[in-house]
């Protein structure tokens, strides 16, 4: 095989990946068990506009999942590595969650898209 087509090929390899469009970023069965009885339940609801989604995050040195609200008055829900409801950071009302983490928006690092739902 001449050496363009080879380099052709190895290019090729490595960027078709990037093109193909994914509706979970992290394969079947990595996520632990809260994780996957969380996305079975969202499949459950209602589709939602944006569709619903899950993100980590390192808040606070630690790992954290976040479910971002979904519509209007609806408080986006932050969890701990364990699925143990940490806070609810933001929407509501008042747009503000129930407080118990106000600094999550500012402070959270290294987000991650861990699935999003793919009927939205």
């Amino acid at each position: 095989m001449k050496r363009s087509a080879l380099a052709l090929i190895v290019c090729a390899a490595f960027l078709l990946p990037l093109g193909c469009e994914h509706s979970s970023p992290t394969e079947p069965g990595t996520n632990s068990a809260w994780l996957q009885t969380l996305i079975a339940q969202i499949q459950r609801e209602p589709v939602t506009s944006p569709p619903s989604a899950i993100y980590s995050y390192r808040y606070r040195v630690e790992l954290v999942y976040f479910r971002p609200s979904r519509c209007c008055d609806i408080r986006s829900v932050l969890y701990d590595k364990n699925g143990a409801v940490l806070c609810e950071p933001d929407g509501g009302i008042d747009g503000n969650g129930d407080g118990r983490c106000p600094d999550f928006a500012k402070t959270r690092t290294e987000e991650q898209l861990i699935w999003r739902d793919p009927r939205g």
